[in-house]
């Protein structure tokens, strides 16, 4: 597996920026291994950045490498949809789509 590279951006010390921070770093730790490098960046103390990659919305996670570029916006509760989002399908997952 190559290594997955992430930005997390938040706004301050919220509870629901403390939600993502501790949701993404279970994910990783239990589906990524030490596969992944995560950067948070708080908004309000690094707004430049957030204007640069066009965050309208926090939390808000991009995945940076390997491409493409995802973006997932929230708490990262979901751990099925940000492992999809992120285009990782961990072993024993069964993804069904609806039939049309």
């Amino acid at each position: 597996m190559n290594r997955i590279v992430l930005r997390l951006y938040i706004t301050g010390n919220s509870v629901r920026s403390q939600q993502a921070i501790a949701n993404i770093y279970r994910i990783c730790q239990e589906d990524l291994g030490d596969q992944y490098n995560v950067e948070i960046i708080d908004v309000l103390e690094q707004p430049q950045r957030a204007e640069e990659e066009k965050i309208m919305v926090t939390p808000t996670l991009i995945k940076q490498l390997p491409p493409p570029l995802q973006r997932i916006i929230g708490d990262m509760s979901n751990t099925e949809k940000v492992l999809l989002g992120l285009d990782i399908v961990p072993e024993g997952l069964q993804v069904h789509f609806p039939e049309d």
